[in-house]
């Protein structure tokens, strides 16, 4: 389990906030049976931008629900019960929110832990904590897009376009501008969620479209990766229309 990305819940005192939203496996796994329909099935009648839409949620579906079969294996195997991989970050109403708080979060809290923490302790005697906290958080958005191009290129064999990395810093130079902003303006002065949540969405939606997406489109690494789908939906289709005829010889 340590060699795995994987965090066992830590228990709180605290009660945990009720969901707004929320999504249970069943529903998550409905909507991507509908992404994934539409996209190995009519991409090509459907338009870029709207496949774009689409994987953005998959991308989303899929770690939950991938992470949440894990935590039941792992809860019936060893009675362990693992954190959820993210909190609904379609809700989130600032950058910090989105990135700190609700999506990927094992990734986050690894990268808290080893990137974040230490260069911030590091810098607070040479800059003074208030700009050891943005240069931390930039920091650990540079290595989170290093890591994502050194992935890419581990799947695809292609040289870096170093667009994933520009996403990542792009989103830590906003983060950084956020925190300056929200200590200027303390709490005189608060976009309402209905407006933030949106914008904030909007944004990191917007930027992959630009930044994040086009290097897996461009390589068809998205193509491999839905056929290895379709591969994997017909093999166990076929193994449960074999199933009835393997009790069958146990009767």
């Amino acid at each position: 389990m340590a060699a795995l990305p994987l965090r066992s819940k830590q228990k709180s005192n605290e009660p945990n906030p009720a969901k707004k939203i929320p999504l249970n496996f069943a529903a998550e796994f409905v909507l991507l049976a509908i992404f994934l329909g539409l996209t190995f099935h009519h991409k090509s009648q459907t338009h870029p931008k709207l496949v774009l839409i689409c994987y953005c949620f998959m991308m989303f579906l899929m770690i939950d629900i991938l992470i949440a079969l894990s935590s039941s294996i792992a809860k019936i195997l060893v009675g362990l019960e693992l954190e959820p991989p993210s909190n609904e970050p379609y809700l989130s109403t600032s950058l910090q929110d989105f990135w700190g708080k609700r999506w990927n979060l094992t990734v986050t809290n690894t990268l808290r832990l080893t990137i974040y923490n230490p260069v911030r302790s590091a810098l607070s005697e040479v800059v003074g904590k208030k700009w050891a906290l943005r240069f931390a958080v930039l920091a650990t958005f540079i290595v989170s897009g290093l890591m994502h191009e050194l992935i890419f290129y581990y799947v695809n064999g292609v040289s870096p376009s170093w667009e994933m990395t520009w996403f990542f810093v792009l989103h830590g130079l906003c983060v950084m501008v956020e925190i300056g902003v929200k200590r200027a303006v303390k709490d005189t002065w608060r976009l309402p969620w209905f407006v933030s949540g949106p914008l904030t969405v909007g944004f990191v939606v917007a930027t992959a479209f630009g930044l994040f997406f086009p290097p897996i489109v461009r390589n068809g690494a998205d193509e491999r990766v839905l056929e290895e789908i379709g591969s994997c939906y017909d093999f166990l289709k076929d193994k449960m229309l074999q199933l009835p005829n393997f009790v069958g010889h146990f009767r």
